[in-house]
């Protein structure tokens, strides 16, 4: 078989190389016919002017042309006019009569070992002549030597053949080798993919967590400035009213009714930004032991109210489900902001179940998911029956101020409050849905292991506590409108009042007037020193010096893991004087009742 092979490479190669110099010698008279044409097209002005001169200069052109052994220009009537060489002896004949076989046929006809080539020489359609070049036929020494490597390589082709044939067996022994490690390489190719497609997977996921987290710094700063302007227009207003029934008056019921509007609508911006706060996970959560279960039941009329009659609530709750710890009031908006969602989405008809169930999630599931803990969970899922979204919504329910609700109806940062509280509780989030089948968005909380105490119950904050003689109070704040509004409030509570613009003029102040009882001062201050270095350097000589702070958004200065850290009292801007005026009472009266004085 392999010595059939053999002569079949080596006839072929044979046919090969003799149509290899066919084609070589069509090639070189093909070159020739077309350099000839080109040079009867030039000598058409010499022979219709009979300028013989300027004939022979473009005919010794061809003298860079080995191949070409002679050349001449003919008149119409078969007479030499100019020719290359100049001088005898040449093989072109004096005259060449227009009878002649190559002028006849137009191209070429051979003389022995001469080849000649023809070219007419036109005017436009007139002819005024012929080209003839000479040139020598190729020897058969010349295309042996020429075609001699291709036989050459045939032949060693050929005995490769040969040779390959003895080492047929040991390859037919080496591919059965082969497929079995092929098929090692199959499987390993298969386990390569599919690590590829979860690193793709993962990526992707990569992608979308820092996505959300660039905008959550976003939002987080633009809630930071406008809750410092919600704090002077909203204390201003309160200001307003408290300054106008000191005269005795109030205000007129337009004044009043103008101030209600605006004080509303400073409320639903300042609500705004807590949304914002909330996604950005800039929030400060105030956690403790909830019984979902507890709290799911507790909202039912809150839900009717919200939802109407048109709508079916139903909620099935799991028995011995485990205890969280979570902020009890953005775990109630949380749940709020859902079932709103899917109010809007089943256009005020349809069903929304709400169920508790107690979860683990297992190193296969959260392998899959970012920044997500395997380990027990406390889970609540909320089901509508509402039209649903197509993946390309879903992929973009959580970002702030995306809605698909018409202008008006929405805000687009109801599901980014929801995500930003869930995540800054430790915990997960997943939505499944599809147009046409509803929505589930299931909430997953960590499971509250350790035992922790319960909260004390809830302020009285009918009247706004006063302060008492000799209490005084340092405010730092940078931003000049919030500290004077801020001193205001205090003075009109009745507390003597020191202030600083940044950490530096409130240390110098602490270390002048020992009757400072209580700090109050903004996270984030100027002049390289922020609120919680400043209080980590009073402490030192003040230790019992109570502290309250304040931030437009949480820092890292105070807060870690979306909690405050042990020990810190903050309250949130923007804050009313009634609020600010219980947690300072509230502070003052501990430091009293501990008999620590600063």
């Amino acid at each position: 078989m392999a010595l059939i092979a053999a002569v079949a490479l080596l006839v072929a190669g044979i046919a090969l190389a003799v149509y290899i110099d066919h084609a070589y010698e069509r090639q070189r008279i093909g070159d020739l016919i077309a350099q000839a044409h080109i040079l009867a097209a030039t000598e058409t002005a010499a022979l219709a002017f009979s300028d013989r001169h300027a004939a022979e200069e473009y005919l010794d052109a061809l003298g860079a042309n080995p191949q070409i052994r002679a050349a001449g220009l003919y008149s119409k009537a078969g007479a030499l006019f100019a020719s290359f060489p100049h001088l005898p002896p040449t093989s072109l004949p004096r005259t060449y009569p227009v009878s002649h076989p190559a002028l006849q046929r137009g191209h070429t006809t051979r003389d022995g070992s001469l080849l000649d080539i023809t070219a007419p020489v036109r005017q436009g359609d007139v002819p005024l002549g012929y080209l003839i070049l000479q040139v020598p036929t190729e020897p058969l020494a010349a295309r042996v030597q020429r075609d001699g490597a291709i036989l050459l390589l045939v032949a060693m082709a050929a005995l490769m053949v040969g040779a390959l044939s003895v080492a047929q067996a040991a390859l037919y022994r080496a591919n059965t080798a082969l497929a079995a490690r092929a098929q090692e390489l199959a499987a390993a190719n298969r386990s390569l993919e599919e690590q590829i497609a979860q690193r793709e997977e993962m990526e992707a996921i990569l992608r979308q967590t820092q996505k959300m987290e660039a905008i959550g710094q976003l939002t987080g700063g633009i809630a930071h400035d406008f809750n410092n302007l919600l704090q002077v227009v909203l204390g201003s207003l309160e200001r307003l009213r408290v300054r106008a029934a000191r005269a005795g008056d109030g205000l007129s019921p337009d004044l009043d009714r103008w101030v209600d509007a605006a004080m509303q609508g400073g409320r639903r911006a300042a609500t705004l930004t807590q949304q914002l706060l909330a996604f950005s996970r800039r929030q400060p959560l105030a956690p403790k032991p909830i019984s979902v279960n507890k709290l799911v039941a507790g909202m039912s009329d809150l839900l009717a109210r919200t939802l109407g009659e048109s709508i079916r609530i139903e909620t099935v709750l799991a028995g011995g489900l485990w205890r969280v710890l979570a902020d009890e009031n953005q775990l109630e908006n949380t749940l709020l902001n859902l079932a709103v969602n899917a109010r809007d989405a089943m256009d005020g008809h349809g069903s929304l179940t709400i169920e508790t169930a107690n979860a683990f999630l297992d190193e296969a599931y959260t392998r899959g998911e970012q920044d997500v803990n395997t380990g027990q969970y406390v889970v609540i899922a909320v089901t509508d029956t509402g039209s649903g979204m197509p993946p390309e919504v879903l992929a973009k329910v959580f970002e702030p101020f995306f809605t698909t609700k018409e202008m008006g109806r929405g805000t687009g940062l109801g599901l980014s409050q929801v995500y930003g509280f869930v995540k800054q509780s430790g915990g997960h989030i997943k939505l499944y849905s599809e147009p046409g089948e509803g929505t589930t968005v299931k909430i997953y909380l960590p499971r509250l292991l350790a035992t922790v105490a319960d909260g004390g119950g809830t302020l009285d904050r009918s009247d706004v506590p006063q302060g008492r003689e000799g209490e005084c109070i340092l405010v730092v704040e940078d931003e000049d409108n919030v500290r004077a509004l801020t001193v205001e409030i205090l003075r009109d509570l009745g507390y003597g009042v020191l202030q600083a613009a940044d950490g530096h003029a409130a240390l110098a102040l602490l270390e002048t007037e020992p009757g400072v009882q209580l700090l109050f001062t903004d996270v984030g201050l100027p002049g390289g020193m922020n609120g919680r270095q400043l209080v980590d350097i009073a402490m030192r000589s003040r230790p019992h010096l109570k502290v309250l702070f304040t931030t437009g958004y949480a820092r890292n200065a105070i807060i870690h893991h979306g909690r405050l850290d042990p020990g810190v009292e903050l309250i949130s801007k923007p804050f009313s004087a009634k609020d600010l005026g219980h947690r300072i009472r509230t502070l003052l009266d501990e430091s009293a009742a501990s008999g620590k004085q600063p």
